[in-house]
């Protein structure tokens, strides 16, 4: 596990295609070899690494549907919790990193589908298709421009924002 938490690391600095061994070792503050003894190659062990991101992302999936449950304020709830998810700076890298990778690997699809379909999925039974699918874009092109273009999340827009899709 501490190699797989090291790949993790990893991914979130220099991303999934700039990943070593070497980096992963040096993470996990465990000897070169153990990476190799233990992953036959890097691309099984960034796919260890991406599993256990997926993993963690079904459980905070699940944790956002219960807070969200019985809110009289949803888009307030889910710029709160977005604002808590993007605090992680590397947990969210990785998380991206892993979503992105699905674009071209059909294998990792699965882990895109988790997070739209779960986000989704709670918004769906309250709100309706079009509208939840609409915040999950909002949700997803948020995150994304906080990320890769360095601006502080603005809370209060997400939320309008938020508000206009769900109530659609």
């Amino acid at each position: 596990m501490r190699i797989v938490r090291g790949a993790v690391q990893a991914i979130a600095e220099v991303g999934v295609g700039n990943t070593t061994h070497r980096l992963v070792a040096a993470r996990a503050e465990v000897p070169l070899g153990a990476t190799t003894y233990y992953f036959a190659s890097l691309d099984d062990l960034v796919a260890a690494a991406l599993a256990y991101a997926s993993a963690e992302t079904v459980r905070m999936v699940d944790d956002w549907a219960a807070r969200i449950r019985g809110s009289d304020d949803v888009p307030r709830v889910l710029a709160t919790l977005t604002a808590e998810y993007l605090a992680d700076r590397p947990r969210a890298l990785v998380e991206y990193e892993l979503y992105l990778a699905a674009a071209r690997s059909p294998e990792l699809r699965g882990f895109a589908r988790a997070w739209v379909e779960g986000v989704g999925g709670f918004l769906v039974d309250r709100f309706g298709p079009p509208a939840a699918a609409a915040a999950v874009a909002v949700l997803d092109g948020t995150m994304l421009q906080v990320l890769t273009l360095g601006r502080p999340l603005d809370e209060e827009q997400l939320r309008w924002s938020l508000a206009r899709c769900l109530a659609s």
